[in-house]
This record gives structure tokens, C-alpha cells and sequence, in this order.
């Protein structure tokens, strides 16, 4: 699991551009799919051997995709003005480093400012050591688009990465068709695509498959750092049901479904109310005439930064989950 988990948060994946995430997904999941596809957005679906097709279509959903920077401009100095690809702070951004899809790293510089609050993307340029624009041309071009670039680190049971949001989510995906001996359900696993600029992927995908039920995996924040706002989530004890996020309320059945599930199977769980924010589950679960839809979140701190952090235990813990869901009835 580990070492899936660094393979994934280290690939190069901003929104819609996710080949070499959906390139190493195929590899990693060959030998437990009765079926692999792409369709026109880039999703990638899995048809999970260990299914059958007599029971519910069921549709687990991550996304491939992470935050990432677009060139909009090059100055005559050989500087790069960007915009957002997703959701960015831009005070986490100085200093930071970048990389491009050809390799190409640089360096996030900021003009001279009065004070942090004027730290705003207008006033931040990418450093690609150009002497001029002709010279930065020969390098990268406007449209070009970039991800962070921090290595992946492992101690204390916590895991430390650029993406965790939501390679995390994929390499659970991965575990469970891994782990899943035998369904009664017809099981699909969808690595989906652009869901930092709206979902987009997991628009289209829950269209063609039309599930009966659907889980999104993603990460989710958490209220257990100094001073945090108030929120019932913390690393380290467990993967949280959502209830309910700034874009869906969960179907209840789903979301009861998963708590019984957690509790008769012993898997520690949390209860997740995210006042902010959404997942693929938003777009599903309005899909065609409607899909029950629910979330399992992975507590991650510092999300939609360079260092998003996720507690091991928790990701294991909601591979468990899915699988022991997978493997019984499903009643709402």
C-alpha cells in the first residue's frame, strides 16, 4: 500500500493531464479487472474481476487529478505569470518548486510586497532560470501547465505528499480490487478525471455506467492542528462517512450503510460535516434521474498544499470498509 501510495503522490497529474497517472493505474490493477477502458474525458474505468453480474451496479470513484499551475504569460525576462488549475492558496506558494510535464522544474518568486496579505498570484512568477523570453520559449510555452514538486516521505505512520488529494484515494481503489476475493455486485472502480475544475470526469462516467450506487473516495480536512477551525475529523482515527459537504448531502441509506458496515466489522470510523468543499459523489449522485451517493474521506491536513499529510492506518481502514461493503448485501 505504501509504496503504491509514493508511486501515485510523486507522478505528474494535473487536471487534464493525467496520462501517467491513468498509464501506472493500468499496470497496477491488470490482473484483478475483467475490463479496462477510457473514455472520452480521460476517466478511467475498471471492471472489477471479483464481481459478478447479478447484483447492484456499484460504482467506487477517486480522482486522478491534483492542483496544478497554467503559464498565461512570459515577460521579455524569461518569467512565467500563472493561473490556477484548481483551487489554490497562494500563501503557501513562495519558494515553492514546480514542475512541468517535460521535467522542466522551477521556482515560484514573488515581486516585493508590503505585507503577506498582498501575496496575491498577479503578483507571483514561475523561475525556470531563463535569461529572456526567447529563452524561456525554448523551455516551456503559455498553456503549459504545472504540479508541485516534493518527494513523498513516510515516518511515524503518517504519510507526507504533494498529491494525497486524491492519489490517496486511488491507491485505495487500488487495495480494494487487490483485496476483493468475491462480489455479489457488479463492482466498477473509476479513476476519474478534472475533478479540481468541477467534477468533470465523474459527470460523464456515472452517465455511462449508470450505477445503483456510488461511493466517491477522497480526502477531506481535518480540526485536529493547533487553533483549527472546529471539525470533528482527526488523522488517525479512522476514515470518515460524510454526512454531508458544501456540495451534496449524502444519501442516507448510503451513509447507513457504511456505519453499519464499520461497526459490525469492528473498522473505526468518524462522522464527517465539511462545511466547504465537495467530491466526484456531488456529480453522481445527480447523474441521470438520480444515484444514491455517498463518501468515504481520508483526514488529510494541509490539503491543497505541497505537504498534504494522511495517516497510513486510515487509509488501510477504508479499504477494509469497502471491501467488507463489497463482499455483503447492500440494502438502503
Amino acid at each position: 500500500m505504501q509504496q503504491v501510495l509514493q508511486q501515485l503522490s510523486e507522478l505528474y497529474g494535473p487536471s487534464g493531464r493525467e496520462d501517467a497517472v491513468v498509464s501506472f493505474l493500468r499496470q497496477e490493477v491488470a490482473d484483478y479487472a475483467a475490463d479496462i477502458r477510457s473514455d472520452a474525458l480521460g476517466n478511467l474505468i475498471v471492471r472489477a474481476k471479483a464481481g459478478t453480474e447479478g447484483g447492484k451496479r456499484v460504482m467506487l470513484a477517486a480522482h486522478m487529478d491534483e492542483i496544478g499551475l497554467i503559464v498565461n504569460h512570459i515577460d521579455e525576462k524569461g518569467f512565467l505569470r500563472f493561473g490556477p488549475v484548481g483551487g489554490i492558496f497562494p500563501l503557501t506558494l513562495t519558494g515553492q518548486r514546480v514542475r512541468f510535464a517535460s521535467g522542466l522544474t522551477g521556482v515560484i518568486g514573488l515581486e516585493p510586497v508590503e505585507s503577506p496579505s498582498d501575496a496575491k498570484m498577479p503578483k507571483m512568477y514561475i523561475d525556470v532560470g531563463a535569461r529572456n523570453r526567447e529563452e524561456a520559449e525554448q523551455l516551456v510555452r503559455v498553456g503549459d501547465i504545472a504540479c508541485m514538486d516534493r518527494h513523498f516521505v513516510a515516518q511515524n505512520g503518517r504519510a507526507i505528499g504533494k498529491a494525497m488529494d486524491d492519489r490517496a484515494g486511488c491507491a485505495v481503489l487500488v487495495e480494494v480490487l487487490r483485496a476483493l476475493q468475491h462480489s455479489p455486485h457488479d463492482v466498477y472502480a473509476v479513476f476519474t478525471s478534472q475533478e479540481e475544475v468541477g467534477l468533470r470526469g465523474a459527470t460523464t462516467s456515472a452517465y455511462g455506467l449508470a450505477p445503483e450506487l456510488a461511493i466517491a473516495v477522497d480526502v477531506t480536512g481535518t480540526g485536529d492542528t493547533p487553533e483549527a477551525r472546529p471539525m470533528a475529523v482527526a488523522l488517525g482515527k479512522g476514515p470518515a462517512i460524510k454526512i454531508m459537504d458544501g456540495g451534496m448531502l449524502a444519501h442516507v441509506g448510503v451513509k447507513e450503510l457504511l456505519i453499519r458496515v464499520a461497526e459490525s466489522h469492528q473498522i473505526p470510523y468518524q462522522r464527517e460535516v465539511l462545511l466547504g468543499g465537495t467530491t466526484d459523489a456531488r456529480a453522481i449522485q445527480t447523474s441521470r434521474s438520480g444515484v444514491p451517493a455517498g463518501t468515504v474521506s481520508i483526514p488529510t491536513r494541509y490539503v491543497h498544499t505541497a505537504s498534504e499529510m494522511v495517516d497510513l492506518d486510515d487509509v488501510v481502514h477504508a479499504v477494509r470498509l469497502l471491501v467488507a461493503l463489497l463482499e455483503g448485501p447492500i440494502d438502503l
